[in-house]
């Protein structure tokens, strides 16, 4: 309890019985315990462009009681209003890749910069946790950078067979007729070129010839992870192919991999199809739950360095 007597502040009171004095003293009762709010979702628009609808929950308590008093008239409202301002600048610096890969981070940086404001309150901000609620729009194409959509739709590109060109200098191709011709080379050696489903044994054979001599122990050092990839045929079964960058030089094959694998990236024929064509954008995909990425997306991202030794 905060006492006024005759309007000069005495030594905060309590807990416990305080005696007042009547028309002389005033008093503001100050609740020490550890308190909680949530920043309502708000729409923000991240760095590349894309628009997120994100809020945040924060845990808060007063350690100065008299300071709390007497520099804030509505501590609640002021140190919400500062817990929102503080998400908003945090994340028009970053892209929708950070803020979905780097939540905790984010949110330790948002404890430090809120604290620096409300500690002069007499408030101290225990913790921070962001939630993203929705992306309602997808990010912006831009040069700068490799990002999780680029990423996934070399990959995607090449498990089609979009072979060595197409992944050269780290860009997407830049027609999808090139892909196409791809497709309709491999057309001829099926006994039914009407099937959808029988070009992609061969194709998936030729990948991983391929991908097999760029296989190294650096490569290995370097990412430290086990991939497998399921392609779903129309009829319902799997086709499975595996990464694995654990030991020695790496090894990549049909089938399932020996060891239990770190991340597992599933998605329909049709869909890798539709990602060949330029009809589908893997982040697009990603979000809707048409590509399944199972397990660490930080180590999911670490296929860059996979796609940069294909170069």
């Amino acid at each position: 309890m905060i006492v006024f007597r005759l309007g000069r502040i005495r030594t905060p009171q309590g807990p416990g019985m305080v005696l007042l004095l009547p028309f002389i003293d005033s008093f503001q009762r100050v609740d020490l315990r550890t308190r909680a709010f949530s920043v309502p979702p708000c729409k923000l628009a991240s760095k590349d462009g894309a628009v997120l609808s994100v809020g945040a929950d924060v845990q808060f308590r007063i350690w100065d009681p008299v300071l709390s008093v007497m520099t804030v008239k509505d501590l609640n409202t002021a140190t919400r209003m500062t817990a929102q301002n503080a998400m908003t600048k945090a994340l028009l610096k970053r892209p929708l890749r950070e803020i979905q890969m780097e939540k905790l981070k984010i949110s330790d940086q948002l404890l430090l910069e809120i604290n620096d404001v409300t500690r002069a309150w007499g408030l101290e901000v225990d913790r921070v946790e962001l939630a993203v609620e929705a992306v309602l729009q997808l990010p912006q194409d831009s040069p700068a950078g490799p990002s999780l959509d680029s990423t996934l739709q070399q990959l995607a590109l090449y498990f089609l067979g979009g072979g060595m060109s197409s992944v050269a200098g780290g860009a997407p191709l830049p027609e999808p007729a090139d892909t196409l011709d791809m497709v309709n080379e491999v057309e001829p050696s099926a006994p039914h070129g009407g099937a959808r489903s029988s070009p992609k044994q061969p194709v998936a054979e030729g990948l991983l010839t391929a991908l097999k001599p760029f296989l190294s122990e650096a490569l290995v050092s370097q990412v430290g992870a086990c991939y497998q990839f399921n392609v779903v045929l129309p009829s319902g079964t799997q086709s499975i192919y595996f990464l694995d960058l654990t030991t020695g030089q790496g090894r990549v094959g049909h089938g399932v991999p020996d060891a239990i694998p770190d991340v597992v990236v599933e998605m329909a024929e049709e869909d890798l199809q539709a990602l060949l064509c330029r009809e589908l954008r893997p982040l697009g995909a990603y979000m809707s739950g048409r590509l399944k990425v199972k397990g660490d997306l930080a180590v999911a991202m670490k296929l860059e360095a996979v796609l940069r030794a294909l170069k």
